[in-house]
Protein backbone atom coordinates (compact mmCIF):
# COMPACT_ATOMS: atom_id res chain seq x y z
CA UNK A 1 0.00 0.00 0.00
CA UNK A 2 1.32 3.58 -0.96
CA UNK A 3 0.41 6.15 1.16
CA UNK A 4 -1.07 9.85 0.17
CA UNK A 5 1.85 12.08 0.58
CA UNK A 6 0.88 13.92 3.24
CA UNK A 7 0.16 10.36 5.42
CA UNK A 8 3.92 10.04 4.53
CA UNK A 9 4.98 12.73 6.67
CA UNK A 10 2.94 11.84 9.49
CA UNK A 11 4.74 10.48 13.29
CA UNK A 12 5.32 7.38 13.30
CA UNK A 13 3.36 6.97 16.26
CA UNK A 14 0.20 8.01 14.01
CA UNK A 15 1.15 4.92 11.43
CA UNK A 16 2.30 2.08 13.14
CA UNK A 17 0.10 0.12 16.29
CA UNK A 18 1.56 -2.16 18.65
CA UNK A 19 -0.13 -5.41 19.43
CA UNK A 20 1.02 -7.46 22.48
CA UNK A 21 -0.20 -11.28 22.90
CA UNK A 22 -0.37 -12.38 26.41
CA UNK A 23 -1.34 -15.83 27.98
CA UNK A 24 -1.39 -17.95 30.92
CA UNK A 25 2.25 -17.99 32.35
CA UNK A 26 4.24 -19.61 35.30
CA UNK A 27 5.06 -15.75 36.73
CA UNK A 28 1.51 -14.51 36.78
CA UNK A 29 0.00 -13.26 38.59
CA UNK A 30 3.42 -10.86 38.53
CA UNK A 31 3.43 -8.59 35.42
CA UNK A 32 7.85 -9.21 34.86
CA UNK A 33 7.45 -10.49 31.34
CA UNK A 34 5.35 -7.61 30.01
CA UNK A 35 7.07 -5.24 32.10
CA UNK A 36 10.86 -6.44 30.53
CA UNK A 37 9.28 -5.96 26.77
CA UNK A 38 7.62 -2.43 27.90
CA UNK A 39 11.13 -1.55 29.79
CA UNK A 40 12.88 -2.55 26.61
CA UNK A 41 11.41 -0.52 24.33
CA UNK A 42 12.06 2.17 26.72
CA UNK A 43 15.84 1.46 26.26
CA UNK A 44 16.13 0.81 22.28
CA UNK A 45 12.94 1.39 21.17
CA UNK A 46 11.20 4.60 22.49
CA UNK A 47 9.43 5.35 19.60
CA UNK A 48 7.07 2.25 20.42
CA UNK A 49 5.94 3.89 23.13
CA UNK A 50 4.23 6.81 21.65
CA UNK A 51 2.05 4.37 19.24
CA UNK A 52 -1.29 2.69 20.06
CA UNK A 53 -1.43 -0.12 21.78
CA UNK A 54 -3.91 -3.49 21.90
CA UNK A 55 -2.88 -6.23 24.29
CA UNK A 56 -4.76 -9.35 23.79
CA UNK A 57 -5.20 -11.51 26.44
CA UNK A 58 -5.53 -15.15 25.45
CA UNK A 59 -6.80 -17.37 27.73
CA UNK A 60 -7.06 -21.42 28.80
CA UNK A 61 -9.11 -24.19 27.40
CA UNK A 62 -8.65 -26.86 30.93
CA UNK A 63 -7.64 -26.75 34.25
CA UNK A 64 -5.75 -29.95 35.03
CA UNK A 65 -3.03 -31.14 37.60
CA UNK A 66 -0.14 -30.63 34.84
CA UNK A 67 -0.15 -27.56 33.21
CA UNK A 68 0.79 -27.57 29.69
CA UNK A 69 0.52 -24.03 28.30
CA UNK A 70 0.93 -24.38 24.84
CA UNK A 71 -1.96 -26.89 24.47
CA UNK A 72 -4.24 -24.77 26.51
CA UNK A 73 -3.76 -26.10 29.66
CA UNK A 74 -3.31 -24.58 32.90
CA UNK A 75 -3.20 -25.95 36.39
CA UNK A 76 -5.55 -24.75 39.42
CA UNK A 77 -2.77 -22.21 40.44
CA UNK A 78 -2.50 -21.08 36.78
CA UNK A 79 -6.27 -20.74 36.81
CA UNK A 80 -6.62 -18.62 39.85
CA UNK A 81 -3.87 -15.86 39.04
CA UNK A 82 -5.05 -15.44 35.69
CA UNK A 83 -8.00 -12.66 36.87
CA UNK A 84 -5.29 -11.16 38.72
CA UNK A 85 -2.48 -11.12 36.09
CA UNK A 86 -4.75 -9.40 33.60
CA UNK A 87 -5.77 -6.67 35.90
CA UNK A 88 -1.95 -6.08 36.65
CA UNK A 89 -1.02 -6.22 33.05
CA UNK A 90 -4.06 -3.47 31.97
CA UNK A 91 -2.76 -1.39 34.98
CA UNK A 92 1.00 -1.55 33.98
CA UNK A 93 0.11 -1.05 30.34
CA UNK A 94 -2.36 1.84 31.11
CA UNK A 95 0.43 3.36 33.64
CA UNK A 96 3.39 3.23 30.85
CA UNK A 97 1.12 4.69 28.03
CA UNK A 98 -1.88 6.25 29.12
CA UNK A 99 -1.16 7.46 32.92
CA UNK A 100 -4.31 9.63 32.95
CA UNK A 101 -6.41 6.83 32.52
CA UNK A 102 -7.59 4.33 34.93
CA UNK A 103 -9.43 0.86 34.56
CA UNK A 104 -12.53 2.11 36.02
CA UNK A 105 -13.00 4.76 32.60
CA UNK A 106 -12.64 2.45 30.04
CA UNK A 107 -15.16 1.63 27.41
CA UNK A 108 -16.55 -1.31 26.86
CA UNK A 109 -17.21 -3.49 23.04
CA UNK A 110 -17.24 -7.13 22.21
CA UNK A 111 -16.53 -8.39 19.15
CA UNK A 112 -15.77 -12.91 17.86
CA UNK A 113 -13.41 -14.52 16.10
CA UNK A 114 -14.42 -17.13 13.93
CA UNK A 115 -12.88 -19.83 12.20
CA UNK A 116 -13.20 -23.32 10.54
CA UNK A 117 -16.00 -23.40 8.12
CA UNK A 118 -18.70 -21.45 8.10
CA UNK A 119 -22.27 -22.69 8.77
CA UNK A 120 -21.13 -24.08 11.88
CA UNK A 121 -22.33 -22.53 14.86
CA UNK A 122 -19.43 -23.01 17.46
CA UNK A 123 -16.99 -22.17 15.26
CA UNK A 124 -16.70 -18.73 16.69
CA UNK A 125 -15.17 -17.22 20.31
CA UNK A 126 -16.77 -14.26 21.53
CA UNK A 127 -14.35 -11.17 23.32
CA UNK A 128 -15.04 -8.44 25.02
CA UNK A 129 -12.67 -5.48 25.10
CA UNK A 130 -12.28 -2.43 26.63
CA UNK A 131 -10.63 0.43 25.72
CA UNK A 132 -9.53 4.75 26.49
CA UNK A 133 -11.86 6.46 25.55
CA UNK A 134 -9.24 7.98 22.48
CA UNK A 135 -8.59 4.51 21.54
CA UNK A 136 -4.61 4.85 22.14
CA UNK A 137 -5.20 1.70 24.32
CA UNK A 138 -7.00 -1.14 23.67
CA UNK A 139 -7.14 -4.41 25.59
CA UNK A 140 -9.19 -8.11 23.98
CA UNK A 141 -10.07 -10.84 26.18
CA UNK A 142 -11.64 -13.99 24.91
CA UNK A 143 -14.14 -16.36 26.50
CA UNK A 144 -12.20 -18.99 24.86
CA UNK A 145 -8.43 -20.17 24.44
CA UNK A 146 -8.15 -18.17 20.31
CA UNK A 147 -4.11 -18.89 20.12
CA UNK A 148 -1.65 -16.68 18.56
CA UNK A 149 -3.24 -16.92 15.65
CA UNK A 150 -6.33 -15.24 15.98
CA UNK A 151 -5.28 -13.45 18.60
CA UNK A 152 -2.84 -11.32 16.13
CA UNK A 153 -5.99 -11.54 13.64
CA UNK A 154 -8.66 -10.29 16.17
CA UNK A 155 -6.14 -7.72 16.94
CA UNK A 156 -5.65 -6.64 13.10
CA UNK A 157 -8.96 -5.77 13.04
CA UNK A 158 -9.19 -3.44 15.42
CA UNK A 159 -6.01 -1.80 14.01
CA UNK A 160 -6.41 1.56 12.68
CA UNK A 161 -2.84 1.93 11.36
CA UNK A 162 -1.18 1.02 8.32
CA UNK A 163 1.91 -0.88 9.94
CA UNK A 164 1.73 -2.95 13.33
CA UNK A 165 4.74 -4.23 15.68
CA UNK A 166 3.46 -7.74 16.90
CA UNK A 167 5.27 -8.59 19.94
CA UNK A 168 5.00 -11.57 21.76
CA UNK A 169 5.28 -11.49 26.00
CA UNK A 170 8.22 -12.98 26.24
CA UNK A 171 10.74 -11.24 23.56
CA UNK A 172 12.37 -8.35 24.94
CA UNK A 173 14.40 -6.15 23.17
CA UNK A 174 18.49 -6.20 23.35
CA UNK A 175 19.78 -3.67 20.95
CA UNK A 176 18.23 -0.60 19.37
CA UNK A 177 15.94 -0.64 16.25
CA UNK A 178 15.56 2.02 13.83
CA UNK A 179 11.57 2.19 14.20
CA UNK A 180 11.19 5.36 11.82
CA UNK A 181 13.42 4.16 8.99
CA UNK A 182 11.96 0.86 8.96
CA UNK A 183 8.56 2.28 8.73
CA UNK A 184 10.04 5.00 5.93
CA UNK A 185 11.28 2.02 3.83
CA UNK A 186 7.79 -0.28 3.92
CA UNK A 187 6.05 3.25 3.35
CA UNK A 188 8.03 3.95 0.30
CA UNK A 189 8.58 0.42 -0.95
CA UNK A 190 4.21 0.13 -1.65
CA UNK A 191 4.47 0.38 -5.36
CA UNK A 192 7.95 -1.33 -6.17
CA UNK A 193 6.76 -4.62 -7.18
CA UNK A 194 10.59 -6.05 -7.45
CA UNK A 195 11.56 -5.38 -3.60
CA UNK A 196 8.47 -4.68 -1.94
CA UNK A 197 9.04 -4.42 2.19
CA UNK A 198 5.95 -5.76 3.80
CA UNK A 199 7.31 -7.77 6.81
CA UNK A 200 10.72 -7.35 8.45
CA UNK A 201 11.23 -9.57 11.47
CA UNK A 202 13.49 -8.58 14.28
CA UNK A 203 16.72 -11.10 14.76
CA UNK A 204 17.00 -13.66 17.47
CA UNK A 205 19.67 -16.12 18.54
CA UNK A 206 18.52 -18.46 16.17
CA UNK A 207 18.97 -16.07 12.88
CA UNK A 208 22.14 -14.61 13.21
CA UNK A 209 24.14 -14.91 9.93
CA UNK A 210 20.82 -15.96 8.01
CA UNK A 211 21.80 -15.07 4.62
CA UNK A 212 25.03 -17.70 4.63
CA UNK A 213 23.01 -20.48 7.02
CA UNK A 214 21.53 -23.93 5.82
CA UNK A 215 17.89 -22.06 5.41
CA UNK A 216 19.23 -20.50 2.60
CA UNK A 217 22.21 -22.25 1.13
CA UNK A 218 21.11 -25.53 0.87
CA UNK A 219 18.23 -24.34 -1.55
CA UNK A 220 19.70 -22.69 -4.95
CA UNK A 221 16.16 -20.56 -5.41
CA UNK A 222 17.00 -19.08 -2.04
CA UNK A 223 20.74 -18.40 -2.60
CA UNK A 224 19.75 -16.67 -6.20
CA UNK A 225 16.86 -14.14 -4.05
CA UNK A 226 19.75 -13.46 -1.34
CA UNK A 227 22.16 -12.85 -3.68
CA UNK A 228 20.00 -10.61 -6.04
CA UNK A 229 18.17 -8.93 -3.05
CA UNK A 230 19.76 -8.59 0.30
CA UNK A 231 20.76 -4.85 -0.16
CA UNK A 232 20.93 -1.52 2.63
CA UNK A 233 17.85 0.29 2.16
CA UNK A 234 18.30 4.29 2.32
CA UNK A 235 15.83 6.41 3.14
CA UNK A 236 14.84 9.99 2.40
CA UNK A 237 16.63 11.78 5.33
CA UNK A 238 20.18 9.34 4.18
CA UNK A 239 19.70 6.57 7.00
CA UNK A 240 20.59 2.93 6.05
CA UNK A 241 19.00 0.00 6.65
CA UNK A 242 20.70 -3.17 5.81
CA UNK A 243 17.89 -6.13 5.41
CA UNK A 244 18.49 -9.48 4.15
CA UNK A 245 15.09 -11.71 2.29
CA UNK A 246 13.47 -13.99 4.87
CA UNK A 247 12.60 -17.02 3.68
CA UNK A 248 9.22 -17.62 6.85
CA UNK A 249 6.60 -16.27 8.52
CA UNK A 250 7.99 -16.09 11.72
CA UNK A 251 5.71 -15.43 15.19
CA UNK A 252 8.72 -13.30 17.27
CA UNK A 253 8.85 -9.33 16.98
CA UNK A 254 7.93 -8.00 13.68
CA UNK A 255 6.71 -5.02 12.05
CA UNK A 256 4.16 -5.73 8.60
CA UNK A 257 1.66 -3.77 6.93
CA UNK A 258 -1.40 -4.54 8.32
CA UNK A 259 -3.26 -5.07 4.82
CA UNK A 260 -0.98 -7.26 3.95
CA UNK A 261 -0.97 -9.23 7.01
CA UNK A 262 -4.80 -9.80 6.63
CA UNK A 263 -5.01 -10.17 3.07
CA UNK A 264 -2.10 -12.66 2.47
CA UNK A 265 -2.34 -14.51 6.14
CA UNK A 266 -5.70 -14.25 7.08
CA UNK A 267 -7.26 -14.11 3.57
CA UNK A 268 -10.71 -16.42 5.07
CA UNK A 269 -11.65 -17.71 7.73
CA UNK A 270 -10.17 -21.10 7.23
CA UNK A 271 -6.69 -19.83 6.73
CA UNK A 272 -5.91 -20.84 10.57
CA UNK A 273 -7.36 -23.00 13.19
CA UNK A 274 -8.13 -22.07 16.70
CA UNK A 275 -5.52 -22.37 19.36
CA UNK A 276 -2.94 -22.42 16.17
CA UNK A 277 0.18 -20.16 16.07
CA UNK A 278 1.21 -18.39 12.83
CA UNK A 279 4.53 -19.76 11.93
CA UNK A 280 3.62 -23.64 12.58
CA UNK A 281 1.21 -23.29 9.61
CA UNK A 282 1.42 -20.50 7.52
CA UNK A 283 4.93 -20.36 8.13
CA UNK A 284 5.44 -23.12 6.46
CA UNK A 285 3.31 -22.54 3.64
CA UNK A 286 4.66 -19.51 3.04
CA UNK A 287 8.27 -21.17 3.38
CA UNK A 288 7.58 -23.86 0.43
CA UNK A 289 6.20 -21.18 -1.90
CA UNK A 290 9.45 -19.32 -1.39
CA UNK A 291 11.48 -22.23 -2.32
CA UNK A 292 9.77 -22.37 -5.41
CA UNK A 293 10.64 -18.73 -6.18
CA UNK A 294 7.52 -16.08 -4.93
CA UNK A 295 9.17 -14.94 -2.64
CA UNK A 296 7.09 -11.27 -3.50
CA UNK A 297 3.89 -13.03 -2.55
CA UNK A 298 5.30 -12.91 1.39
CA UNK A 299 7.83 -10.06 0.91
CA UNK A 300 9.24 -10.50 4.00
CA UNK A 301 12.34 -9.27 5.30
CA UNK A 302 14.82 -10.00 8.27
CA UNK A 303 16.75 -6.98 9.79
CA UNK A 304 20.29 -7.38 9.61
CA UNK A 305 22.55 -5.14 11.40
CA UNK A 306 26.55 -5.75 10.99
CA UNK A 307 25.82 -8.52 8.02
CA UNK A 308 23.69 -10.56 10.54
CA UNK A 309 25.71 -10.96 13.91
CA UNK A 310 24.02 -8.27 16.24
CA UNK A 311 21.29 -10.05 17.93
CA UNK A 312 18.06 -7.62 18.95
CA UNK A 313 16.24 -10.03 20.84
CA UNK A 314 16.17 -12.49 23.84
CA UNK A 315 13.43 -15.30 24.61
CA UNK A 316 12.42 -15.36 28.32
CA UNK A 317 10.38 -18.15 27.44
CA UNK A 318 7.07 -17.77 29.06
CA UNK A 319 5.59 -20.97 29.07
CA UNK A 320 8.33 -21.79 31.78
CA UNK A 321 9.64 -18.32 33.20
CA UNK A 322 8.97 -18.05 36.95
CA UNK A 323 9.93 -14.42 37.57
CA UNK A 324 13.50 -13.11 38.06
CA UNK A 325 13.57 -14.16 41.61
CA UNK A 326 12.73 -17.99 41.27
CA UNK A 327 15.16 -18.15 38.16
CA UNK A 328 17.57 -17.08 40.21
CA UNK A 329 17.30 -19.27 42.78
CA UNK A 330 16.90 -22.31 40.45
CA UNK A 331 20.47 -20.74 38.73
CA UNK A 332 21.68 -20.63 42.60
CA UNK A 333 20.60 -25.05 43.31
CA UNK A 334 21.73 -25.66 39.73
CA UNK A 335 24.95 -24.78 40.74
CA UNK A 336 24.94 -26.06 43.85
CA UNK A 337 24.22 -29.27 42.44
CA UNK A 338 26.68 -29.32 40.30
CA UNK A 339 29.68 -27.83 42.46
CA UNK A 340 28.42 -30.81 44.70
CA UNK A 341 28.65 -33.40 41.80
CA UNK A 342 32.54 -31.71 41.04
CA UNK A 343 33.34 -32.52 44.56
CA UNK A 344 31.39 -35.68 44.69
CA UNK A 345 33.85 -36.80 41.16
CA UNK A 346 36.95 -35.62 43.03
CA UNK A 347 36.59 -37.80 45.81
CA UNK A 348 36.10 -40.91 44.32
CA UNK A 349 38.58 -40.60 42.31
CA UNK A 350 40.93 -39.71 45.20
CA UNK A 351 39.63 -42.91 47.04
CA UNK A 352 40.27 -44.76 43.70
CA UNK A 353 43.64 -43.95 43.38
CA UNK A 354 45.41 -43.60 46.19
CA UNK A 355 49.19 -43.52 46.62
Amino acid sequence: MHLPEEESRWPVSRLLTVIITTSPTPSAPSVELVSAILSSFRIHCEDLLSCRFIVVFDTYDHVAPKARLKKGCVNPDGAKSFNLYKKNVKELVLKEICPLHDITDLCLGGGKAEFGYSGVESNFVPFSTTQTADGRVTFIEPSKRLGFGLAVRSALRMTETCFVWVQQHDWPLVSDIPLEPLVDIMQVSGSDESTPVKYVCIPSVRMLSYADSAHVSEFPVLRELTASLKRSFVTGSGVSIPLTPLFFWHDKPHIASTEHYLSRVFPTRISIPRGAFIEDTIGQRARNQMKEGAWAKWASWLYYPDEGRRLCLRHLCGRTWEGAGRESEKKAAWMARNAERSITQVDRSSSSNPR
